[in-house]
């Protein structure tokens, strides 16, 4: 069976002013499906893994057959990727975190506003293309961290809580060269709920 490119959960100018209706058609519908094209292709030799879900193919990289592991890892992670950063978004005026997060966000970082600022500070220092992650380790503990190109933090046995796309593609439409300034308006789409039920799971 081969992987979908899961629906938006929102209309394509639903981000605006924050992120442009034709940054999210283009992200969306080539970007994110390409990498779901070259995944389900590179899948298709292997039909004993048709049953694998791409966190488990992820998770335990050494399973996947040579061949194609590159080509999982590289579009599988591109896949899921963005599948969890389109989740972690909603149109404006969404509530802050709450109830376990917001206390385990207080308990860690010291507020919502150091934890944004530490977690700004950590895209803007990813060099080049990838990835501003939200994960929770296998104790409890939160941590902000950021990954390259497309990898994942499932390699790491880490639980994704959030992530933010800081590949150009991402905001190079609206914003240029203003990386910054992407992120800081990013939290006015976040989708803190989301966030959360992930939190929860």
């Amino acid at each position: 069976m081969s992987f979908v490119l899961p629906p938006l959960p929102y209309a394509m100018d639903a981000l605006e002013p924050y992120m442009d209706a034709r940054t999210v058609e283009i992200h969306y519908t080539k970007h994110h499906q390409t990498y779901l094209n070259n995944l389900n292709a590179a899948l298709a030799k292997h039909p004993e893994l048709e049953s694998s879900s791409i966190e488990d193919l992820l998770r335990f990289p050494d399973t996947i057959p040579e061949d194609i592991r590159t080509a999982v890892i590289n579009n599988g992670g591109g896949y899921l990727n963005h599948n969890i950063f389109w989740g972690n978004l909603r149109p404006p005026g969404g509530p802050e975190p709450k109830g376990s997060l917001a206390k385990a966000i207080l308990s860690e970082f010291g507020s919502l506003t150091s934890f944004k600022e530490q977690f700004e500070k950590a895209g803007l220092g990813r060099f080049g293309s990838g990835y501003a992650w939200l994960s929770m380790k296998s104790d409890g503990k939160l941590i902000i961290h950021t990954s390259a190109n497309q990898d994942s933090p499932l390699w790491e046995g880490l639980h994704i809580l959030m992530v933010v796309d800081v590949w150009e593609h991402a905001y190079y439409l609206k914003y240029q060269n203003r990386r910054a300034e992407y992120l800081s308006n990013w939290w006015n789409i976040v989708n803190w709920e989301e966030v959360e039920r992930r939190y929860a799971s």
